[in-house]
């Protein structure tokens, strides 16, 4: 996939626009329609999105809650079989352009001839027009705009398309990871750098790494305890993770990312770490003493060893997991 902005060499494409945050199910979905169209028609597969959550840029102060990071996208959408991925900077005159003359710009700069739009995305100022309007504008501008249909799940139970915001929703709200890997079509992650914490873990029997996220913009999952997949120092093994403020040890709202690693008793503090979420065990709670907590842990340590064997993120012999080698 070739990436860049102008290019004066840019081929005759097919494209779709949007931040696919996330590169879900829905975007691979629209990607797999943008694709078929390329192919049916003899030109280059693209999408266009933007390297900066287009609201960060408009209000200094919104968070956007990333399902993936810039780079953590751009691998994804490479995987999605893309020819090219336009990243325009999103700027407040960008922001200000009408749907025509943003059109204009994919016409003349990218050098597309055919728009596939999601079936809820909107774009141009105040997101004020439609399809109707999109398809006119195309008719003038010699640029065919065609409808993408919505990806929807089984497993969802309202029977909602696949969307980045509902993805943050199970994430966020509920911690519902195992939801969020269907309509993700991976396991949610993090990725960040192991930093040092208070010590109560180790105390405790159950030494944790505390993890710093790379980029804060990052969302991060509901408190609580969750099987996760842990890679780090070239190594993959099990963990059981907590996210949280600790009630038990009155903490107020400092907020940790701590993860017991099976089966290490070295020292991680300072590499990179990547926790991969596998399933949510329970939420957080306060325990009237540490040996409360002490042997919830150990219960919480006994089904959460079993959820990643039954996973095959584990194996049954520790010591045993596969070694893994970072691109």
């Amino acid at each position: 996939m070739r990436i860049g902005d102008i290019c004066s060499s840019n081929p005759l494409s097919v494209a779709a626009i949007g931040f696919f945050d996330g590169v879900h199910r829905g975007h691979r979905f629209l990607i797999g329609q943008v694709r078929g169209e390329a192919a049916r028609r003899g030109l280059a597969s693209a999408v266009v999105t933007f390297p900066v959550h287009p609201r960060k840029v408009l209000q200094a102060d919104f968070c956007p809650r990333l399902l993936t990071t810039p780079q953590e996208k751009l691998a994804l959408l490479a995987e999605a079989g893309l020819d090219l991925c336009f990243l325009p900077d999103f700027t407040p005159h960008l922001a200000a352009l009408s749907a025509r003359e943003f059109m204009e710009v994919l016409r003349g700069r990218y050098n597309i001839r055919v728009l596939v739009i999601g079936y809820d995305h909107r774009f141009g100022h105040n997101r004020a027009e439609g399809f109707g309007d999109y398809v006119r504008y195309g008719g003038e501008l010699g640029m065919e705009v065609l409808p993408a249909e919505a990806y929807r799940l089984p497993s969802l139970p309202d029977g909602r398309p696949v969307s980045s915001s509902l993805v943050r929703q199970l994430l966020a709200e509920e911690g519902g990871v195992s939801l969020a890997a269907d309509c993700l079509g991976y396991r949610y992650f993090l990725e960040g750098t192991v930093v040092g914490g208070r010590g109560v873990g180790h105390r405790l029997g159950f030494p944790t790494a505390n993890l710093q996220v790379g980029n804060p913009d990052k969302l991060v999952p509901a408190n609580g305890v969750y099987a996760v997949q842990v890679d780090f120092g070239g190594r993959r093994r099990g963990g059981m993770l907590n996210i949280g403020v600790r009630p038990t040890l009155d903490n107020g709202d400092d907020r940790s990312i701590e993860v017991h690693v099976f089966d290490y008793d070295g020292d991680a503090y300072g590499l990179p770490m990547r926790l991969t979420f596998v399933q949510r065990m329970r939420g957080e709670q306060k325990f009237a003493s540490l040996d409360e907590l002490k042997q919830q842990l150990a219960q919480d340590e006994a089904a959460v060893r079993q959820t990643l064997l039954h996973a095959g993120v584990i194996s049954a012999t520790p010591g045993c997991n596969p070694s893994y080698t970072r691109e």
